[in-house]
This record gives C-alpha cells, sequence and structure tokens, in this order.
C-alpha cells in the first residue's frame, strides 16, 4: 500500500522556491507549474486592462493578476486573476494580504498539456464552486473561447461559451462588456 503525502500552505514556507514556478496546493496535493508563456501573458494582460478599465470606471473594486488564494491549510491556489470588490476584499485578507475567501470573480487561461487543462476545469472548478466564486472563467486560446461559469446554488455552471466575433459580458460585472477577439495575441 502506498501514503501519498499531504501538503499543507505551511509545508509551502519550507520548499526552496525557483524562479518561474508557482507553488499551489489543491486538496493535500502540491502542483507545481512553470511560467507561462508570452501569449498567455498578453491574453491575460489584455483582459485585466479591460476588467482594471470597467473597475476604474466603477469604483466597485480591483483587479489582481496572480493572487494567492488561501482557503484552507490544503487548499491554496494561485489563479491567473481574480477581480473582487473593495467590501469583499476587506474581509478577504490575510496577514499575509492572501485572499482567505474567495473573490467573486476567478479567471484561468489554460495552459497547454493535459495535466494542466484538467486541474483547471475539473480540480480548480470544484475549488472555486465549493469556495464560493461567484463567477469563474476558463479562458482557451487554442480554441479562442472563455467558457464562463456562474454560481447557481451551491455549484458553478457553465452557462455560456463566448466565441469569434462574441461580447464577453457578467451579470457580476453590470456594464462590463468585452469583443473577446481583443484579448488574443496576434499571429506571428
Amino acid at each position: 500500500m502506498s501514503v501519498s503525502r499531504r501538503w499543507t500552505i505551511a509545508d509551502l514556507e519550507q520548499i526552496e522556491s525557483k524562479e518561474g514556478e508557482r507553488y499551489e496546493i489543491i486538496g493535500g496535493e502540491l502542483i507545481v507549474t512553470h511560467a507561462p508563456s508570452w501569449r498567455h501573458q498578453h491574453t491575460g494582460s489584455q483582459l485585466n486592462t479591460a476588467l482594471q478599465n470597467w473597475s476604474n470606471e466603477t469604483q466597485r473594486g480591483t483587479t489582481l493578476q496572480v493572487p494567492g488564494l488561501v482557503f484552507s491549510a490544503e487548499d491554496g491556489a494561485i489563479p491567473d486573476m481574480v477581480w473582487t470588490s473593495w467590501e469583499r476584499l476587506r474581509a478577504a485578507e490575510d496577514r499575509a494580504g492572501h485572499f482567505t475567501i474567495a473573490p467573486e470573480l476567478i479567471v484561468e487561461i489554460l495552459s497547454p498539456g493535459s495535466d494542466n487543462v484538467r486541474r483547471d476545469r475539473e480540480t480548480k472548478l470544484a475549488l472555486y464552486s465549493r469556495e464560493g466564486v461567484e463567477e469563474y472563467w476558463i479562458v482557451d486560446q487554442l480554441r479562442r473561447t472563455i467558457d464562463v461559469y456562474r454560481r447557481a446554488g451551491e455549484s458553478l455552471d457553465l452557462v455560456q461559451t463566448p466565441a469569434g466575433d462574441d461580447v464577453l459580458e457578467s451579470s457580476s460585472l453590470p456594464g462590463f462588456c468585452l469583443p473577446i477577439a481583443r484579448i488574443w495575441p496576434p499571429t506571428l
């Protein structure tokens, strides 16, 4: 019988981190990911700018890239981006500046590889659903789509998948609209 180690957030302090790596723990499992590609970063930057411009206009909250989310001793994630209201941010921050409760919106941009895709589409979807995220966007650069999940009772349910010339809107962010064709990197 094999016994796998259950990692905790406290264990992360003992790991000698390497530049360009992210360390997450979900369900006690240590997950190490590498720095994303420039295309990934371009898409994230464009989406971040659109969300932050909306935030600046409405004064409702802020957009943050790669924040630490620490939900429990065995669940800590680093999503690509979040949007949170000022009210929730005030209630969510621990002494180290990490979120201890879910922000309203989490965005993950898929990285290549079946493990990465499965983690964002299954493991993180389940975690964010369990922790009370109101909306979760999974950005797929290959398909040039965004899967939009919204809270429906106790779970996050897929409600739309904008593609092509579609406009991304959100009931959680009144007045926010973004033609998704604007976020994709140029073809070189």
